[in-house]
């Protein structure tokens, strides 16, 4: 395992780490403990030490399962949660400093920790992040001792670029894979420039990038990618990134051409490592083996100017048009 820096913080951090939205069942199964044990037991035992969670995972048994872990490694194993996404109806309005306050001491009790490595503010509605009384209220939690970092959770580049503004806000977690390549141009050199962490998530566009899925792939009912197709629950592009499955599919059938080979995946993570500025890609697993196939996957050569030419091609000719102007 390979690390780098996140951002101007003092963590050192696993390059492949670990996301938590489905282990233990989260992506339609329901929480099994014991499979969620296996899936961070394989994960530290390969070099992984930053697990990223939120309080919503699973009611909270997530965040409990991981601060488990953490407690038992304080000084090796980094926890990075999220809250907000808990206010209901989730606007705006309920973002107050007071409310953000009780979440992240409710993490502190979830995980049974004196201190959280990083919180992040989950996926805020825009407006957010013109409360400039509530990224006050996170550097007096800082300075408190409870909290070391703070960062936030986007879904557009825009709302990490106004997120920079705040010195309190140390790293940016944005959606970036191989069918989201704005980030490169509108996101990343200011994140550069200010010494923020990019955390890349939904790096296989829910499993559309792994290279297995199929068009007759049938979902789970409580499966975000059967319920939330055009964000009936939450933003859209959280599944498939917003791609529509069919385009998403041809464009995979040529990535799988460009690679020559099937195992898309490991091409799809090792594509988002070779931008410096990411700090940290945070790929989920529901079972062991998925975990060390996505470390392994850190271990491929340098891909080709030819190759990342060939992603942008994908991207512009199947990809672009659904996304670009949204995210």
């Amino acid at each position: 395992m390979k690390y780098r820096k996140l951002g101007r913080t003092d963590l050192i951090i696993s390059e492949i780490s670990l996301g938590t939205w489905q282990v233990g069942g989260g992506w339609g199964g329901a929480f099994d403990p014991k499979i969620a044990d296996r899936i961070i037991s394989t994960a530290i035992e390969r070099g992984v030490n930053f697990l990223d969670t939120a309080d919503v995972y699973d009611a909270q048994q997530s965040e409990q399962t991981v601060g488990r872990y953490v407690k038992d490694k304080r000084d090796q194993l980094y926890i990075a949660t999220k809250v907000g996404r808990r206010i209901d109806p989730h606007v705006a309005e309920g973002y107050t400093p007071e409310a953000i306050e009780m979440y992240v001491d409710e993490a502190l009790k979830n995980t049974g920790l004196d201190y959280l490595d990083l919180v992040q503010l989950h996926c805020p509605p825009t407006e957010v992040y013109q409360f400039d009384d509530l990224f006050a209220k996170l550097e007096e939690i800082k300075q408190s001792g409870r909290v070391r970092h703070f960062g936030v959770s986007v879904e557009t580049v825009e709302e990490a670029r106004m997120a920079a503004d705040y010195e309190v806000v140390e790293s940016v977690q944005i959606i970036f894979n191989m069918f989201r390549l704005k980030p490169i141009t509108m996101c990343f050199p200011l994140m550069q420039e200010r010494e923020i962490g990019v955390i890349a998530r939904v790096p296989l566009a829910s499993g559309l990038l792994s290279g297995k899925m199929t068009a007759n792939r049938e979902f789970d009912q409580n499966d975000h990618r059967y319920f939330n197709r055009n964000g009936e629950m939450f933003d859209k592009g959280e599944t498939f990134s917003g791609v529509p499955l069919m385009d998403g599919l041809r464009a995979v059938d040529k990535l799988k051409e460009l690679f020559g080979t099937d195992e898309l995946y490991k091409y799809a993570l090792k594509w988002i490592l070779q931008f410096s500025t990411v700090s940290t890609v945070i790929p989920g697993a529901s079972r062991p083996e998925q975990v060390i196939s996505n470390i392994e996957a850190a271990d491929l050569p340098d891909l080709t100017v030819e190759q990342m030419r060939g992603v942008e091609h994908v991207y512009g000719e199947y990809i672009m048009n659904h996304v670009h102007k949204q995210w």
